[in-house]
This record gives structure tokens, sequence and C-alpha cells, in this order.
């Protein structure tokens, strides 16, 4: 595959799993995004740059779309210091990490926003580690298939399918079979209120530049809600989940990838 097929695969995967712009407008509701932190909520910290140049930007709300890109050094994203966070805040990490550690099968439907307003809807299915399956309801042609190697987009009606490596999408916090988000993430945002815990990552790619994934979890029942991904250009897409069912056996064969009879 080349780099411009590499690069747009990714923009893909890390953009709410497909560009919205192919499907048609539809009034399904979303949860309300996650209002900036307010008294007695446990704020984002002050993240410190690796560089020169001062501390990464507060981590907006999730409806905001930030236009600044975080400073880097050496192409590598600057890692918090565990010490940024407070106890409060390292506590909320640890339960969220312990929930998507738990989770080994999970099904439910999803709706996606894109930037642009359009929305589309689907059913989705995790088996860890390493394997899901989006399903798009019509007239959306795509599925999105990871075996637990790979991950493809597929679309149905060219007949065509793009892989890439798991390891390189952001699927890979969800699939993992386990998961410290701390330790083994660059997160550099955490805070709650009354409705969500937000934990927010960013990562950068060299074909892509940087993104940022925030994962909103219920304050209540710490239950995956919703994930919005802000691209480099500042773009938001949300992807909302509901009717999860955590017991459900699944179809082990939804999850094997046909390289034969799609072209690539």
């Amino acid at each position: 595959m080349t780099g411009t097929s590499q690069a747009k695969l990714i923009a893909i995967v890390l953009s709410g799993l497909i560009a919205a712009g192919s499907a048609i407008a539809e009034t399904v509701p979303l949860p309300v995004p996650a209002p900036q932190p307010k008294s007695g909520a446990v704020p984002p910290p002050p993240v410190q740059s690796a560089r020169p140049g001062g501390p990464i930007p507060a981590v907006p709300g999730p409806s905001a779309a930030p236009s600044w890109l975080p400073p880097f050094f050496g192409g590598q994203a600057a890692l918090p210091e565990t010490s940024a966070f407070d106890p409060a805040q390292r506590a909320l990490a640890d339960r969220v990490s312990t929930y998507l550690s738990s989770v080994q099968v999970l099904s439910g439907n999803f709706v996606q926003r894109g930037a642009d307003g359009r929305q589309s809807k689907g059913q989705f299915y995790i088996q860890k580690p390493g394997k899901v399956r989006f399903e798009y309801d019509p007239p959306v042609p795509i599925q999105i298939i990871s075996d637990g190697t790979h991950v493809v987009v597929r679309d149905t009606k060219l007949a065509t399918q793009d892989p890439i490596p798991l390891s390189q999408t952001p699927l890979r916090f969800l699939l993992a079979d386990r998961i410290n988000l701390l330790r083994d993430t660059n997160v550099v945002g955490i805070y709650a209120d009354d409705t969500f815990v937000t934990i927010a990552i960013d990562e950068k790619h060299p074909l892509v530049g940087t993104n940022r994934l925030m994962m909103m979890f219920g304050a209540k029942d710490f239950q995956l809600k919703q994930w919005v991904v802000t691209d480099p250009q500042g773009y938001d897409t949300t992807v909302a989940v509901s009717d999860l069912d955590s017991t459900k056996r699944l179809d082990p064969g939804m999850f094997k990838i046909d390289y034969t009879r799609y072209g690539n």
C-alpha cells in the first residue's frame, strides 16, 4: 500500500472510523458532550511540554475543535509526567483502565456524527484481544474489521479494502486485553463532571499528524458512552454507543478478513 493510501486509511480510522460525508443526514440524537469542568469537578492538569515554549493548552470540552497542535520534540509526543495528575485524576484513570480491561466481549449500536454535521449509524462487535467489526447501515457500503493483527476498511460496493496493522491505529486502546492508560498511552487530560469522566489522549502519526482522542465514560457506571476524535485540522468526529451487551457470544467468523475476494 502506498504512503498516500496508508495516510488515508489512518485518517479514516482516527476520524471516527469512516468519513461521514458519504452518509446521508439523519436526525438521530447524540449524547450531550461533556461541558467544561465546573466547580467541584476534577480539572485537566497543566501538561508540560518536553521542549521550551510552555505547557500544552488545557484540554477543551469535547465539543470544541481546537485549532492548535501540541508541541513535539524529536518526532515524539511529549509524554506527561504521571505526577502532573493529582490522586483524584489518577484514580479516575485507574477505574477507566479497570473497566476497559474487564470487558472482553462487547456489542451494541453506534451513531457517528462528522464535522459537517452528517450522521450515520450501525452496529459494532468487539471480541478481545484485538477483534472488532463495525457494520454501517445502508446506504453506507462500509465495513471495518480487525482480525487481531490488521484492520481493514472495506467498501462492499467497490469491492475494495485497505489493510493497516492494528498497532498503528487507536483501536488498540479499546481492543487490548489489558491496558493501563497512564502507563500505555499519552494521556494529556483527565476530568469529570456529573455526566462524564473524560480521558484525553494525544497521538502523533508521521503520515497524518497529531490526533486527539477523547473517550467519555459514564460518571456513575464508568461504561463507555462515546468518543470524539479531533484531527490535525481541528475537525471533530463523534461516535456515541448504546444498547451495550457484554454477555452475548459472538461468531468468530465475523472477524475473519478475506484477503483474496477484495482488491487492495
